[in-house]
């Protein structure tokens, strides 16, 4: 009995057809990235209390709001002024502010609103809707809501992908992203833009996954290794890296959203361009359609299929029908083995992104001009991926993902020594870290497509997802940390990377080794990994597979 990738193998590896599923998939994921844009859209420009029109001098419109050393910095105060009655007052009755002890003044709130920077930025919710000083909190919170959306998605896209196919929930998560950043252009309140945002994180990353376990069901030998790890990951980057560009040229928030939604309409010819999966097709006994899908694939790469594609599948799809089983999150815990790996990758996934995150959001303040921060960080991905790809194409998981771990917190640990006058360095040393972590996010993902069988895969790698994106959630609120000490958020990362790199040990290894189709092929795949170290061809001999994934 063949299996998927050996009946497939008729049509080769690079063929038309690969490399229309190839790219077309890598272009929807795109704008996948486009929620880091939040960085942009909720970036808190300089700003102080706003002075109305009074009859002052230009000596007491400069000291009317009090100055404080900040990091060893001069800076106004951005949530307080000098009592502008009491200022009016000395002003009127000839004071000059060098005359009068101005620490002795009274002071108040910014009761007449705040005069915000227009160097960087026309407008951004923080602008539009004060969200500065007692409002401060709903920074953190905004972004934490975009996460909490992904959050919900991945758990949900995961389920109902399994259960009615990759291809609907890929363009139906892609249309709900596009629909409410649209949506979001006309928000007129901090309440609605945040109520809309949750719905849009609802497809971001959704379709990320979707179409990752799509073109892993479709892809076969070295086409699919490059794929998963350096090809996806890479469009990631690339939407990553036009982020800035849109931000420089786009400097309002509602024109930034407008920019972000409008190439998501590109993607709706794809419907007709992309097939659903044919191991999907196959799980739910739909034979005729799943050949139907290669015989199509084979007119594109001019090769002739055979009369029986899926052989080994040819039962009736009724009897088919009847065997097969609608899995669910729950269904992860249910088996031992299961419930051991789902939980460690909880822990490892958690760990991992909550770093990436952190750092990502943290782009803009770390260079004056956050759109070239933010470039850098998105360019230092690449690199990454590759790497990944190269870890992917000849390493074992485990060794990939515990040096990816450990590599990335070091550069964090050691922030605490850099003297607070060398903003290059630490820019340096936080894209070290980011660099190694966005290397471990790349091998997460096809790690654990590989660990999980047909049924389960896309519901798994959602359910990791989410639970990354809770540690996404947290991200905001782990910057804020710096109040207390500069660098304790670097500190949080790099310890929780430890602890990950830690209980990478406790899950399986897959590398060399088929994509499990059953529960049962995941349980034996120990034993088998075991008996492949003491075999010449172990992936020829033993089980059928292809080129390590």
């Amino acid at each position: 009995m063949k299996d998927f990738d050996q009946a497939i193998a008729f049509l080769g590896e690079w063929g038309l057809f690969q490399k229309i599923m190839f790219f077309s998939l890598c272009l929807s994921m795109i704008s996948n990235s486009f929620g880091l844009g939040i960085v942009f859209v909720y970036d808190t420009p300089k700003h102080q209390c706003f002075i109305p029109q009074s009859n002052l001098t230009q000596e007491w419109l400069e000291a009317v709001v009090p100055v404080s050393v900040v990091n060893r910095v001069e800076e106004r105060s951005r949530c307080s002024r000098y009592r502008l009655d009491v200022v009016m007052n000395l002003s009127a009755q000839g004071f000059a502010p060098g005359d009068v002890n101005l620490t002795e003044l009274l002071q108040e709130p910014c009761v007449d609103g705040w005069s915000y920077s227009k160097d960087i930025y026309q407008s951004t919710i923080v602008t539009e809707f004060d969200l500065v000083c007692h409002d401060e909190w709903k920074q953190p919170f905004t972004a934490s809501v975009l996460y909490a959306g992904i959050t919900c998605g991945s758990l949900l896209t995961g389920e109902l992908s399994d259960k009615y196919g990759r291809k609907p929930i890929l363009f139906a998560t892609m249309a709900v992203q596009t629909i409410f950043t649209l949506i979001q252009v006309f928000a007129n309140s901090w309440i609605l833009f945040t109520i809309l945002l949750f719905f849009n994180g609802l497809g971001q990353m959704s379709n990320y996954v979707a179409a990752l376990v799509l073109g892993a069901e479709i892809l076969i030998g070295h086409a699919r290794v490059v794929y998963s790890s350096a090809a996806v990951n890479s469009s990631f980057a690339l939407g990553y890296m036009m982020l800035p560009l849109l931000g420089y040229c786009l400097r309002d928030w509602r024109s930034l959203l407008l920019g972000m939604a409008l190439p998501g309409l590109l993607y709706i010819p794809m419907w007709w361009l992309i097939p659903e999966s044919p191991r999907w097709l196959l799980y739910q006994g739909k034979v005729q359609e799943a050949e139907a899908i290669f015989r199509k694939a084979a007119r594109w790469n001019k090769v002739q299929a055979p009369q029986y594609i899926f052989d080994q599948y040819m039962v009736p799809e009724k009897e088919k029908a009847q065997e097969k089983k609608n899995y669910s999150t729950l269904d992860l815990f249910k088996i031992s083995k299961l419930r051991v790996t789902t939980l460690t990758l909880f822990l490892i996934w958690f760990n991992m992104f909550i770093s990436y995150y952190a750092l990502s959001l943290n782009t803009s303040q770390l260079h004056t001009n956050p759109f070239l921060s933010c470039f850098i960080f998105a360019l230092v991905e690449i690199p990454a991926y590759v790497c990944s790809w190269l870890a992917l194409r000849y390493l074992p998981r485990r060794t990939s993902i515990i040096t990816t771990l450990c590599l990335g917190s070091v550069p964090l640990f050691l922030l605490e020594l850099v003297p607070h006058d060398l903003s290059t360095v630490t820019l340096i040393m936080e894209m070290l870290a980011k660099f190694f972590f966005a290397c471990g996010t790349s091998l997460l993902f096809t790690y654990t497509s590989e660990l999980y069988p047909t049924p389960l895969r896309t519901t798994a790698t959602g359910t990791c997802s989410m639970v990354s994106r809770i540690g996404s959630c947290f991200a905001p609120f782990l910057l804020k940390l710096s109040v207390f000490l500069k660098y304790l958020p670097h500190i949080t990362m790099a310890s929780m990377a430890l602890l990950a790199a830690s209980a990478t040990l406790f899950i399986p290894e897959s590398f060399g080794l088929p994509l499990p189709e059953t529960f049962e092929q995941m349980a034996t795949r120990k034993r088998i990994q075991c008996l492949c170290d003491r075999n010449k061809e172990p992936n020829r001999t033993l089980v059928p597979a292809e080129e390590p994934l």
